[in-house]
């Protein structure tokens, strides 16, 4: 597995000369190590020497852009480096880019501070001159104040690097469609090529029997792998066992998900989408594939919508944890507990699971194929958010909001699929009035994983809106937001 890189880049300059350089560059490493040791998931902070000239932070900021591990910049400057060194650097710099402002000591030394303890220790001088010449240039940065001791500045740090992954991510995604979208529906089309400049990811479509071929030609040997994977990992319903009435139904379902990985893998693919009106050969809509292969951080979206399957990837990727493909199906409008039920036919990720999943087959309305096979559960309690992509016509526009997975009000016997029960903030009228006035999309991401805060500093790298309903969320704010961003985007593109 790749360990991606964050370059650690500290600016100073030759004015103090060797032995206060010295300083800086034992101190600098310091910080770098630290942020290192730090839980920022699965990523290597490496110190690179201090920067003192125009050319070696010009050379440095190349060669970030050049190297495909390194997904992030942070920089300090620890002492006073003269901003218009860096105008050619931060110039081309197209990695995601973090002005950390620190410095080496936590509390002052107050009776022993001389000049050249201040000479030494002028972050508050130094990262003032940075700050200006990153806003004189316009350049997308994420700024964050504070200690590297402080939990609060790795949080901030960490969820920047979380974002940074998924940049990385969409920067080299390529997506399968297998067949198009549902017909009619709308906010599932989008510009695929404008996708690909914008965002990074290819998307492109295959015929669903180009599927078929892989799926009719997996070996019983296969299949019988995963049967036993399913009986140690799930509780599966009697009747889908060994033996049982509806086992062959269990084994074709096993059959198409051994056949998508193998498609899937042999084509460099890490999202797809499928489409219940185009299903070709398959006997079955896919359910069971499509939620274990979910669980192992595959993107997806279903419908078609590729926009979805792109975004659920991206938050995959940025870090482990609760993430699964969403829609809104209903609500309990019961004055003092109104709140949201989502689900999807099949497709809902067990990795939100609470408990253990359970295999089940029940007949599914549409389609017309066989009784498919799907995982059943309830989402898992936690602080969450829900957020879509939509295509605006101009412009890419992200819509999240935060919100609070619970438990169902009372058990759902009778509907046999995933499904979860949220509360949205800052109330379910307030938030679906605002979700509808931005244009959301009906298909989305649920995430336990990340926040509002990644989702920020994500559309901050990619240049795109984001809308974010949340506890301080009004309606009357929110159309003066949009239509701010309808002018701002409009005239930050050019004409």
């Amino acid at each position: 597995m790749t360990v991606h890189e964050i370059w650690f880049l500290t600016g100073s300059q030759a004015l103090y000369g060797p032995d206060t350089l010295d300083q800086v560059a034992g101190q600098s490493r310091h910080i770098a190590a630290a942020l290192d040791a730090a839980d920022l998931g699965d990523v290597r902070v490496v110190w690179k020497p201090v920067l003192t000239g125009a050319a070696e932070i010009a050379a440095v900021c190349r060669e970030a852009d050049a190297t495909p591990d390194a997904i992030g910049v942070i920089a300090w400057m620890h002492t006073f480096s003269p901003a218009k060194m860096w105008i050619a650097g931060l110039d081309v710099l197209r990695t995601p880019l973090l002005h950390l402002h620190t410095q080496a000591n936590v509390a002052l030394p107050w009776a022993e501070i001389d000049m050249d303890f201040m000479n030494l220790n002028q972050a508050a001088h130094g990262d003032r001159e940075f700050g200006y010449v990153q806003s004189r240039l316009g350049v997308s940065r994420k700024t964050v104040a504070g200690h590297v001791s402080d939990p609060r500045v790795i949080d901030r740090v960490a969820a920047w690097v979380r974002a940074a992954k998924g940049l990385a991510e969409l920067r080299t995604l390529r997506v399968a469609r297998f067949g198009d979208n549902m017909r009619d529906v709308a906010v599932t089309e989008g510009d695929k090529v404008e996708a690909q400049l914008r965002l990074g990811a290819s998307v492109n479509t295959y015929g669903v029997n180009d599927l078929v071929a892989v799926v009719d030609a997996v070996l019983d040997a296969e299949i019988d792998k995963l049967i036993a994977e399913y009986a140690e990992t799930y509780d599966v319903d009697r009747a889908l066992r060994p033996g049982g009435e509806r086992h062959a139904s269990l084994r074709y379902a096993a059959r198409i998900e051994a056949g998508l990985r193998q498609f899937l893998t042999d084509g460099g693919f890490r999202a797809f989408t499928t489409n219940f009106e185009d299903l070709g050969g398959l006997r079955q809509l896919p359910g069971l594939a499509v939620q274990r292969l979910m669980a192992d951080g595959y993107g997806f979206g279903g419908e078609g919508d590729w926009k979805t399957s792109v975004l659920l990837r991206t938050v995959k990727a940025m870090t482990p944890g609760g993430t699964s493909f969403m829609e809104d199906y209903t609500y309990d409008l019961t004055p003092g507990r109104q709140r949201i039920l989502g689900a999807h036919m099949l497709e809902v990720c067990p990795s939100i699971a609470t408990g253990t999943p359970r295999v089940e087959i029940h007949p599914l309305g549409i389609g017309g194929r066989e009784d498919p096979v799907r995982l059943v559960f309830d989402a898992a309690p936690a602080p969450a958010v829900v957020v879509g992509l939509a295509d605006m016509g101009d412009r890419f526009r992200l819509v999240a909001n935060e919100i609070e997975v619970v438990d169902p009000t009372e058990p759902l016997p009778r509907l046999p699929v995933a499904r979860a029960v949220w509360k949205p903030a800052p109330d379910l009228a307030t938030s679906a009035e605002a979700w509808l006035t931005a244009g959301g999309p009906h298909h989305t991401v649920l995430s336990t994983a990340i926040g509002a805060e990644e989702l920020t500093d994500l559309a901050d790298m990619l240049g795109t809106e984001l809308v974010v309903i949340d506890a301080d969320t009004t309606l009357r704010a929110l159309v003066k937001e949009l239509r701010w961003n309808q002018v701002y985007y409009r005239l930050a593109r050019g004409f």
